[in-house]
C-alpha cells in the first residue's frame, strides 16, 4: 500500500511543484539527489572516487513535451560527459529516452543520443540507458541495438519485474550488449509484471544469474542483501571474477552495504542524480524502500 501511494504521489503535479519550489523539502532530498548543477554532481562523484566508488551521472528529466526541451536536456548531458573528461574520473552518464524526445518521435531522440554516444566513445566512456514504463521497452532496446552495433558504447537497463524479461536479457546477451539488473520502480498493470515482492526477488537472482554465466560486464543494481549474497555464490560458483561485473546502488541509499562491497574488494557503481527535476525520482526511491520514508519523516519531525 506504501508503494503505491508513493507511485500515485509521483505523479501529482502540484504536489510535485510544491516540492520542487519548497528549501524545506530540498533539505530533505539531499540524501538522495547530489544537488542541482553540475558543480555539485562533479564534487560528489570526485568524493566517491576517492573512497573507491565509481559514478553514474543523471541529469533528472523525463517525458519532454517540446524539441526545445529535449536538446536542452542532451546539451546537460553533453556538458556531463565534458566534466567527466576533464576530471579524468572513471564515470559514466546515465539517460531517459523520453527526456532525450522519444515521445516526439525516434528521428528527434536518435539525433540527440547520438551526438552523446560520439563523445562517450571517443572518451573512453559508456551511455547507460535507463529503462521506463513498459510501453517503452521495445523502442528502447532497438535504439540500444542501433548505438550498440555502431558504437559499442551502450548499457541498458532491464526490470526483473517484467514478465518479459528473460527473453530480452537473452536478446541483449547474444548482442554483446552489457545490461545492468534492477527490480522495476514503476506502477505496472498485473497483467505485464509480477505484483507480488516474493516473485520479483526470485526472478531478479534468475536473471542475475543468467547475466553473470552469459552476459558481457553486467552490472547488478540492488540494495538487497539477499541478492546480494546469491549473486556473489554464484559468481563464486561460476568463476566470474571481481573486476568481471559490478554492483550499483543509488546515492545514499544502504551505504552501510556499499562500504561493505568496497572493502571486500567489488566494483561498485552509485547512481548520481542531479538537477532541479527531482520529484518523480525522490518519490519512486520511497515507494523502493519504507527505511527511506521512514528516514525523511524523521527529519521532517526534527525541523
Amino acid at each position: 500500500m506504501l508503494r503505491q501511494t508513493f507511485l500515485f504521489l509521483s505523479r501529482h503535479q502540484k504536489l510535485r511543484h510544491w516540492f520542487e519550489t519548497s528549501s524545506r523539502a530540498q533539505q530533505l532530498t539531499s540524501r538522495f539527489v547530489a544537488g542541482e548543477t553540475l558543480d555539485d554532481v562533479m564534487r560528489v562523484v570526485k568524493e566517491l572516487q576517492n573512497a573507491g566508488t565509481m559514478s553514474t551521472l543523471d541529469h533528472l528529466g523525463e517525458n519532454v513535451t517540446t524539441v526545445e526541451e529535449a536538446e536542452t536536456s542532451r546539451r546537460f548531458c553533453d556538458e556531463a560527459l565534458d566534466a567527466i573528461a576533464a576530471s579524468g574520473l572513471p564515470a559514466t552518464i546515465s539517460i531517459k529516452l523520453t527526456q532525450l524526445g522519444l515521445d516526439l518521435g525516434e528521428d528527434v531522440c536518435r539525433r540527440n543520443v547520438d551526438a552523446l554516444v560520439v563523445k562517450a566513445q571517443a572518451m573512453g566512456s559508456r551511455v547507460e540507458v535507463d529503462m521506463e514504463a513498459s510501453e517503452y521497452v521495445d523502442r528502447t532496446l532497438n535504439l540500444v541495438q542501433h548505438f550498440q552495433r555502431e558504437y559499442g558504447c551502450m548499457r541498458s537497463v532491464l526490470q526483473a519485474y517484467l514478465f518479459r524479461t528473460d527473453e530480452d536479457v537473452r536478446r541483449m546477451c547474444a548482442l554483446g550488449v552489457p545490461i545492468r539488473l534492477c527490480k522495476g520502480a514503476y506502477k505496472e498493470p498485473p497483467e505485464v509484471a509480477y505484483p507480488k515482492k516474493s516473485d520479483v526477488d526470485a526472478r531478479y537472482l534468475q536473471l542475475a544469474v543468467m547475466l553473470l554465466d552469459e552476459g558481457a560486464y553486467p552490472a547488478m543494481a540492488t540494495h538487497d542483501p539477499r541478492m546480494i549474497d546469491g549473486i556473489l555464490a554464484h559468481a563464486a560458483r561460476s568463476g566470474r571474477k571481481p573486476h568481471e561485473f559490478e554492483f550499483q546502488m543509488l546515492y545514499g541509499v544502504r551505504r552501510d552495504l556499499q562500504q561493505m562491497l568496497v572493502k571486500q574488494g567489488f566494483r561498485l557503481r552509485l547512481y548520481v542524480p542531479y538537477g532541479d527535476s527531482w520529484y518523480p525520482y525522490f518519490m519512486r526511491r520511497l515507494a523502493e524502500r519504507p527505511a527511506n520514508a521512514f528516514f525523511v519523516a524523521r527529519n521532517l519531525l526534527r525541523s
